[in-house]
């Protein structure tokens, strides 16, 4: 194998598949990068079993081939290098690299027992605007279950429904769901749950790639086969194995009705719970939210035997029957802190069942807070 490209290309390309590449006892050649070069395209692949990222590299293919080297040496070596034209040669087990005044030879392994990234078939497609994706992605991943006791709550709900995609993850403690709008060939509905760990590879390769790698119209392309999902973004796939199971009908938990609705600014809500926060039962976390009747005021208040007490009145539209709520201040904070409206709406039944919080005039995302039970 033999090929050159700009040291800026390889840096990105190396950065964009390397992060997988860890430290892998079991199966050592996972910690390395594998470089392909066919009919003049150089791609880089990496894989941990359960993630693999393919990656093309924008250079000069003089001769085929491919070889594995670890991805961790090469990636900070190249990075090292003047932002110069970079030759790269496997001569047996080595690879040649030049770049300037730079030589220098890296010992790496044949790709022959290197994993296979699983292909899948392109036939049916989903498709969304790659910003509005990362966006509403950000906003329901932080709810996903940090416990593997249950392993459909470790990834997110994807809902291919026609031509909207249903994204919603929950702890068990709280909720969080977003809808955005998709284009698709099929009128087939889809429903996976997918990986947290392989969104967050998602949300960080879209995070670094620059314009020029992107696709014209700035869409992530979703293909699905039975038990995997490919990620298409410009020039880069990531492909990820599904999680098998049911996901619970969360919708049961999703208050329809209401007894009593507020509506109060963002950044005197969230200025509230903080203080509020600091006067929380350790361990506990709990806060109380109040609506008193025909007041137009939430009372965000906390009390710990500990440091002390702590009230604060807010300004707010209210409407329906004197209400209260005692809830956990760290999934309130999490949920100001993704709703993208200066007014949050907040909506409860009774201090025994979930309340829902969204942004005005905003109906595709609602997150909601299970009740901490006195």
């Amino acid at each position: 194998m033999k090929i050159s490209s700009l040291q800026e290309n390889f840096k990105n390309g190396l950065f964009i598949v390397s992060h997988i590449a860890g430290k892998n006892v079991n199966l050592p050649i996972l910690n390395n990068v594998m470089i392909k070069s066919m009919q003049g395209d150089i791609k880089l692949i990496t894989t941990d079993l359960e993630i693999g990222i393919v990656t093309r590299v924008r250079g000069k293919v003089e001769e085929d081939g491919e070889f594995t080297i670890e991805a961790k040496i090469l990636s900070d070596y190249i990075s090292l290098l003047p932002n110069q034209k970079v030759d790269l040669e496997i001569n047996k087990n080595n690879a040649l690299i030049k770049c300037e005044n730079y030589k220098t030879v890296i010992r790496g392994e044949s790709a022959e027992e290197y994993p296979l990234v699983p292909e899948i078939e392109k036939e049916i497609y989903f498709k969304t605007n790659i910003n509005d994706f990362k966006k509403a992605l950000s906003q329901v991943i932080f709810a996903v279950s940090g416990s593997e006791t249950r392993m459909e709550l470790s990834g997110v709900f994807f809902s291919f429904n026609k031509k909207k995609l249903i994204m919603a993850a929950t702890d068990s403690y709280r909720l969080a769901e977003r809808i955005i709008s998709i284009e698709t060939n099929t009128k087939e509905e889809k429903n996976v749950i997918i990986p947290a760990k392989a969104l967050q590879e998602v949300i960080r390769i879209i995070s670094v790639l620059k314009n020029e790698d992107l696709n014209e119209n700035n869409d992530i392309i979703f293909y699905l086969s039975d038990n995997q999902i490919l990620f298409t973004i410009g020039s880069t796939e990531v492909v990820s194995r599904l999680i098998e199971g049911q996901y619970p009908d969360y919708k049961q938990i999703i208050p329809v009705n209401r007894e009593t609705k507020a509506k109060i600014d963002r950044a005197e809500l969230l200025r509230a719970v903080k203080a509020a926060a600091l006067f929380s039962k350790i361990g506990i976390n709990d806060i109380n939210l109040d609506f008193p009747e025909n007041k137009n005021k939430i009372i965000v208040s906390s009390a710990s035997g500990q440091t002390g007490e702590n009230i604060a009145e807010l300004d707010a539209e209210t409407t329906g029957k004197d209400n209260g709520i005692v809830v956990n201040y760290k999934y309130v904070l999490d949920g100001i802190n993704n709703i993208d409206s200066e007014k949050i709406v907040i909506e409860i039944i009774d201090g025994n069942t979930p309340c829902v919080l969204k942004g005005e005039n905003n109906n595709n995302y609602a997150y909601i807070i299970m009740p901490i039970k006195q």
